[in-house]
């Protein structure tokens, strides 16, 4: 199967959304945005940049968990990965994202 994004409204009223991989896991989730149109440009960048794998900061959370962010070409971060438990691991989060990025299918569950 495979992956998807997930375009939700949170409680405050902004949108956000999530790529997930063919299995329905979280592989990388967005920041919050005030409109829905600014998350759905949002998921356009990730399909952009998301293969190339410049585009991607590799980091280490102050517990020493690897976890990593993408990036678009002006610098902003477009999402971010959950914290991992070794940098192998972190690699193969990596490689979901670059597979799954391309996706066309957005799944909208938002009300507006």
């Amino acid at each position: 199967m495979a992956g998807y994004y997930e375009l939700k409204q949170m409680a405050n009223g902004n949108f956000m959304f999530t790529l997930k991989a063919g299995n329905h896991q979280v592989i990388l989730t967005s920041q919050g945005y005030k409109e829905k149109r600014s998350a759905l440009a949002g998921i356009e960048s990730c399909r952009k940049n998301g293969g190339n794998d410049g585009r991607y900061e590799r980091k280490t959370a102050k517990d020493g968990s690897p976890f990593f962010t993408l990036t678009a070409t002006n610098g902003q971060v477009i999402g971010s990965s959950e914290m991992y438990s070794a940098p192998a691991a972190m690699e193969n989060g990596i490689s979901s994202v670059k597979t799954n990025c391309v996706s066309e299918t957005v799944k909208d569950t938002t009300a507006a």
